[in-house]
């Protein structure tokens, strides 16, 4: 079933997007650019959120929901007149902001969990995971933190909702923070807000959250980020190391038809008869001349 638009989210939906939908129309290979319009959620349905894990949204989320009960557009680029599914921007409904590494009553006793992962290396965990002290603690997965899935991203990792803080009581403070495939910690924002400024300007390119880890995005990811730049300051995300090769793509060579043009050609300008003839003479008046000089050279001899 279908999601019928709300009457009052649509005249702020390009200010939702932050003209974002304008900029992937024009852009080269680009098609079937959808936002998904969703209604705004339900207040009670925040509420009965919040009471149910223990913890207050934040201000700025809460009132993004309150818009709109989530957040979905997707792109795709025209190979061979074939569309690829290619950007995706998800932000996950109120409804889907489920727990990660929660206790369920349905797990089997003495099951492996998230929480296995908590030992006594936590501090070596700790440098390898933000290669800087002065970045915030990582978050855990035990009862120590409440993590909350905002984004699948396709399945190469985990945009989470971190509430690190939860003794004696859960801080209202969060923290937006990306897991990955490796169940490795990696900072993001501070707030919400920012978060989606980053997921808007980025794109929805795949694997973008990876330009905030140590190791990068993909060879393959970065081929598209070449493509179709990120509307971003992090200009060091697209440069190029001495040892590595990375495609220059020219999006506008790749997609533009294939019908070509018929080149014409220049015919040379063609000589007056006259300055051909002259041309032709020269030799012989030459030779003439030689043969008149070798002669006259001869007379006294005779």
């Amino acid at each position: 079933m279908e999601e019928k638009p709300s009457a009052g989210i649509r005249p702020h939906l390009d200010k939702l997007t932050l003209g974002v939908t304008r900029i992937l129309e024009t852009s080269p290979g680009v098609s079937d650019v959808t936002l998904v319009e969703k209604e705004p959620a339900d207040r009670h349905a925040i509420i009965s959120w919040e009471q149910k894990n223990a913890c207050i949204l934040p201000e700025d989320l809460k009132n993004f929901y309150l818009m709109t009960d989530g957040f979905q557009m997707t792109w795709s680029v025209k190979i061979d007149d074939t569309p690829m599914p290619l950007g995706s921007m998800v932000i996950n409904s109120i409804s889907k902001l489920c727990r990660l590494g929660g206790s369920s009553m349905y797990t089997v006793p003495n099951a492996p969990s998230l929480a296995d992962l908590e030992d006594d290396t936590d501090e070596e965990g700790k440098v390898l995971l933000t290669g800087n002290e002065d970045k915030p603690e990582k978050p855990h997965f035990d009862s120590r933190s409440l993590i909350f899935e905002l984004d699948p991203c396709n399945g190469n990792g985990k945009v989470c909702l971190v509430y690190r803080h939860t003794k004696p009581v859960v801080s209202p403070d969060t923290e937006i923070w990306f897991l990955d495939r490796a169940l490795y910690w990696h900072f993001l924002t501070k707030t919400f807000t920012a978060y989606y400024r980053l997921l808007i300007t980025h794109l929805g390119l795949p694997q973008w959250q990876y330009a905030f880890t140590s190791y990068g995005v993909s060879p393959q990811a970065k081929q598209w980020f070449n493509m179709y730049k990120p509307i971003t300051i992090n200009t060091t995300l697209l440069s190029e190391e001495a040892d590595s090769f990375v495609n220059k793509l020219d999006p506008s060579k790749i997609f533009k038809s294939k019908n070509k043009t018929p080149v014409m050609k220049k015919k040379q300008p063609s000589q007056p008869a006259g300055v051909q003839k002259s041309n032709t003479s020269m030799p012989s008046t030459k030779t003439s001349s030689l043969a008149g000089n070798s002669s006259r050279k001869r007379d006294p001899q005779i």
